[in-house]
């Protein structure tokens, strides 16, 4: 037997194994592993469709959700008023699509608020050490065990309902706790071979902490984020409910919901419709939140096989 016999052919089987696998991106294998989640991909559509409700749904409205209707009042779900209106009169189409535009803009910026300042003092925290650290601590815990509701309340009432003020008070109140939690995850962090490099080329401490803690934390502030959409709804609801959040003429699903929840036997209409929305807006984004972690988490085989 020679030995052109013994050797395998060269051909276009044998050259394209030989051919490198092009790397999937990080992206990509996180996009894959959520839409793998089929309530996650459930809940994001719920959240972008109520999105589009509170941009679209006032626009198409036959009444503004201020405006009256003298021949209707109390009346129930109709062609003229699709969710029936008020005991004065007003659409309650109309001011459940603002009340979710209200929420969902004080949820939006409240947990992009919250994730942002709990990331800057958790990770500082955690990088500086020493008497910062202690420091910082110490202002978190003395915060954890101040009644913060009753400060809301005081505030908010005073501000007169504007949503504005609510926003940042909620932000002023609800960064430290996942600032303990981003302190805990950044410790072992700032002692990696990336941190000591860039401390030892001099540079800045804040830069180190924007450039290299924060990032590396990234999937955890998402997740953050996706949660706090969640609690700052709830917060304002349970605001609104008790007569200390959002006021009239300005409405928000917790002030629907409070209004609602007076007349529930006489006029059901009003309370069920903001209630629908506020839980479809609270388990979409429960559902989003928990595919962002699994999708975002190497030890997680919820997201299949990517």
């Amino acid at each position: 037997m020679s030995l052109d016999q013994v050797q395998p052919p060269v051909g276009p089987a044998t050259t394209a194994t030989r051919i490198p696998r092009k790397r999937m991106s990080l992206w990509s294998l996180y996009t894959r592993r959520f839409v793998r989640n089929k309530p996650a991909v459930a809940g994001i559509v719920i959240f972008i469709l109520l999105v589009l409700f509170s941009v679209v749904a006032p626009l198409i409205a036959k009444y503004d959700h201020v405006e009256l209707d003298f021949l209707n009042l109390s009346s129930p779900p109709s062609a003229e008023h699709w969710f029936g209106t008020t005991s004065a009169g007003n659409d309650t189409f109309a001011q459940v699509a603002i009340g979710l535009q209200r929420s969902l803009m004080i949820a939006v910026s409240v947990s992009v608020g919250t994730t942002i300042l709990s990331a800057i003092v958790g990770t500082a925290a955690a990088y500086f050490g020493g008497m910062i650290e202690r420091g910082i601590l110490l202002v978190i815990h003395f915060l954890m065990v101040i009644p913060t509701f009753l400060i809301l309340a005081l505030i908010s009432n005073d501000a007169g309902g504007d949503w504005r003020v609510i926003s940042l008070i909620l932000i002023l109140t609800g960064w430290f706790f996942p600032a303990r939690v981003i302190w805990t995850m950044a410790l072992p962090l700032r002692e990696s071979e990336y941190v000591n490099a860039a401390r030892y080329m001099g540079v800045p401490g804040m830069k180190i902490v924007m450039r290299h803690l924060i990032p590396n934390i990234g999937s955890l502030l998402v997740i953050n984020f996706a949660l706090g959409v969640v609690t700052a709804v709830m917060a304002e609801t349970g605001l609104s409910f008790l007569g200390f959040g959002v006021k009239i003429p300005d409405v928000s699903l917790g002030s629907l919901i409070g209004y609602g929840a007076n007349t529930i036997t006489s006029a059901p209409w009003l309370f069920y419709f903001p209630a629908g929305a506020l839980t479809l807006l609270t388990v979409s984004m429960a559902l989003v939140a928990d595919g962002l972690r699994d999708a975002l988490d190497p030890t997680s085989a919820a997201g299949g096989q990517a």
